[in-house]
């Protein structure tokens, strides 16, 4: 099925695609035309995803019983690395937009007021873009951070393509970032699992990070992730700027199209920026509310990839996201547009949809009464979900994509959250990691209080 050329392009790393004491510095000479490219100082290859490369950006930065800011709109791999080695996380409040059900990027006021009552934290970790393409003043947080010599790690694992145009919103290591995490099989064009991370400036030592990374790294990496990722660096130093043109103005067509079909709306610029709200957007990511129609985005999901062979990258309880890249021409914009077109013209006939009961952003905000690792690993049994309000979770459960944790081990459990999940999972929601995948149970702290 695959063919013999991946077999025999899969060699090894060392003593192999290099010799044996990487004399021929192949891979050193990858990374650093990588930073070169991207205006950093050191790079970093992962075979890994960006899940290992954040977790080795907070190894680096804060070590057991450590307090690290987190903005609480984090990705699940965030979330694993506080479980391991027991980092204490102090959570920054997202931007919420109560009208959308939808978290944009924490503001640098509440990392400043996180801050102000922990001014013990190492540093801060904020997701910008999010997968929605909304994105953080990241200069503002970053000066937050630096006056407090604290280093900011920045999860722009949806952000590869940003350095190289203009009209994108600025990029981490421009915007004054210490580390810089970037999944390339993402919005680039490596293979999947290739992401890399970046350097600048003296907070955090590139042999400390280099180190905490290879405690996580495999000694086995391939060869063929780390040619994807030298191929994007090569494609988007020669032609970037043409290749994100062409989709920022595909974009802009597709957007306008979409906007025409009868019950779809394309979230853009005026939905997602403003006082309160996110600061910049990328609108490479194209999210589309089906509110309109009258179905969720698990059902839209579903019947466009059973009917129209269409994948959509994200789905929530009323949206879809549709990735333009610059691997998309007309062509396959056309494709898109006619199958969102039969999706519309089919909605009617589509069974009622379920009610996902989506509390206020207060109602799904817990208290985190216990480090991660401690509920994560300690004694623990299983209780009725309709019985489990009040008790403290000891595992995560997370909606996905985007991937954003609902529940975190140590945090005490509230109604609204059990209730969003139990309807979310009844409406189609996926939850991959609860160890009752059909939630009739969930696992908490033996003993923990209700």
């Amino acid at each position: 099925m695959l063919g013999d050329a991946v077999f025999y392009g899969d060699v090894l790393a060392t003593g192999g695609l290099d010799d044996r004491l990487t004399r021929g510095r192949v891979l050193r000479r990858a990374q650093e035309l990588m930073a070169d490219a991207v205006h950093a100082e050191h790079t970093f290859f992962s075979t890994c995803g960006s899940s290992l490369s954040v977790k080795a950006a907070m190894l680096a930065v804060a070590g057991p019983h450590e307090k690290l800011l987190i903005g609480r709109d984090a990705h699940k791999s965030v979330v694993s690395r506080l479980i391991l080695p027991g980092i204490e996380p102090v959570w920054v409040e997202p931007s919420w937009d109560a009208r959308l059900h939808l978290a944009h990027p924490p503001s640098a006021e509440e990392f400043e007021r996180a801050f102000a009552a922990h001014p013990d934290a190492k540093g801060a970790l904020i997701t910008s873009p999010t997968p929605y393409g909304a994105s953080a003043d990241l200069r503002a947080v970053a000066e937050v951070c630096h006056r407090r010599s604290a280093p900011l790690i920045v999860d722009e694992a949806w952000g590869a393509h940003l350095p190289f145009h203009p009209d994108l919103p600025s990029w981490a290591m421009d915007a004054g970032a210490d580390i810089c995490v970037t999944s390339i099989h993402k919005m680039g064009s490596g293979l999947e699992q290739g992401s890399v991370f970046h350097l600048r400036g003296d907070l955090v030592p590139p042999k400390l990070l280099g180190m905490r990374a290879d405690l996580l790294a495999t000694t086995s990496p391939s060869a063929l992730i780390f040619a994807g990722l030298d191929g994007w660096r090569r494609q988007m130093a020669l032609r970037g700027r043409e290749l994100m043109g062409g989709a920022l103005e595909l974009a802009a067509e597709v957007r306008a199209a979409v906007e025409e079909i009868d019950g779809m709306h394309v979230n853009d610029r005026e939905d997602f920026c403003g006082p309160g709200r996110a600061h910049g957007f990328d609108p490479l990511p194209v999210v589309i509310d089906l509110d309109g129609l009258g179905v969720t985005g698990f059902q839209a999901a579903d019947w466009l990839r059973e009917h129209r062979s269409v994948v959509a990258h994200l789905t929530d309880h009323r949206r879809i996201g549709m990735q333009v890249t610059h691997g998309d021409d007309r062509e396959t914009a056309g494709e898109l547009l006619a199958a969102l077109k039969d999706l519309a013209r089919a909605a009617p006939g589509l069974d009622p949809a379920p009610r996902v009961e989506v509390s206020s952003p207060a109602g799904l905000r817990m208290p985190q009464v216990a480090l991660p690792r401690d509920a994560f690993f300690g004694p623990a049994e299983d209780v009725p979900l309709d019985r489990a309000a009040g008790r403290v979770a000891a595992e995560m459960i997370t909606p996905y994509p985007p991937g954003i944790p609902a529940v975190l081990p140590g945090e005490r459990l509230a109604e609204p959250v059990l209730r969003y999940l139990r309807s979310g999972l009844d409406a189609g929601m996926y939850l991959p990691d609860p160890s009752d995948p059909a939630l009739r149970t969930i696992r908490v702290v033996a003993g923990s209080g209700g």
